[in-house]
């Protein structure tokens, strides 16, 4: 039987200074216990990709110094503004930025899912971000005349760090409908998942709950973070904190309030 859950602390061991560390949208289920972890432990240099977009997750690493390479489409906090240590760390070049699309970002997780080198793309063509992107190759269909398309290289993951309603005591993860996290994680060499709880029972062995579940041998490791998206949401369980990220726009506007809100809210070192 899989030993489940660990201290966050270890579970958390397999992501280390360096790696490619790839991570959901924030409506898929954003680890963000584990990544308040990350950053108290100082993890850095790491090449982030956020599947397919990322909000408070990528920009609390950014501002933490923990990532040296993006990879993504879009970092914004929505409704609450831009994204200001994103924006900060763009305009200052503090970090690589490697431009993608939604569908590019499947596509290249989609082909180290697969075992294939690159996944053929045609939505690229006449956009300028093949301008930045020279890892990114356009060839001529080798079955058609004159058609153009483009070849992205396979994104191999080092870690994927995921966060789900609950896993059971075998190391079985059950995920529901956000397919997205069976993506990164089928591409990923391996996975660390916090979830909210432990399932009483073999997840695989029910007919409802089997569909949507991981099988463990792609889990590397499970720690219990109950509310573990908090402030985001989880989907289905609950809603992200309005008021809460209201306040980190408002705080991580400026340097010095990042500052503050990661000595109250990460480290801990004043009441929250």
């Amino acid at each position: 039987m899989f030993q489940i859950a660990k201290p966050l602390d270890e579970a958390l061991a397999p992501v280390t200074d360096g790696s490619m560390l790839v991570v959901p949208r924030e409506v898929a289920g954003a680890p963000m216990a584990a990544t308040r972890a990350l950053i108290r432990r100082g993890v850095k240099r790491l090449h982030l990709v956020a599947l397919p977009t990322s909000s408070l997750q990528a920009d609390l690493m950014i501002g933490a110094g923990c990532v040296a390479t993006l990879e993504t489409s879009a970092v914004s906090l929505g409704e609450f503004g831009p994204a200001p240590r994103f924006s900060a760390a763009i305009t200052g070049q503090t970090i690589s930025m490697k431009d993608a699309t939604c569908p590019a970002l499947h596509a290249g997780l989609q082909a180290a899912e697969k075992g294939v080198p690159f996944m053929p793309l045609r939505g690229l063509i006449g956009s300028d971000v093949l301008k930045y992107r020279d890892d990114w190759k356009v060839i001529d269909n080798p079955f058609g005349n004159s058609d153009p398309i483009v070849l992205l290289p396979a994104i191999k993951p080092d870690v994927a760090l995921i966060h789900a309603p609950m896993a059971d005591r075998f190391g079985n993860v059950w995920i529901g409908r956000q397919r997205e996290l069976a993506t990164m994680v089928h591409a990923a060499a391996r996975t660390v998942a916090t979830v909210e709880k432990i399932h009483d029972g073999n997840l695989l062995d029910d007919s409802v709950l089997a569909a949507g579940t991981l099988p463990g041998f792609y889990v590397e490791s499970i720690a219990i973070a109950e509310r573990g998206c908090w402030p985001l949401g989880l989907p289905d369980r609950y809603a992200a904190d309005a008021e809460h990220l209201a306040l980190y726009a408002k705080m991580a506007a400026t340097a010095e309030g990042f500052a503050e809100y990661l000595d109250r809210y990460v480290y801990e070192k004043k009441a929250a």
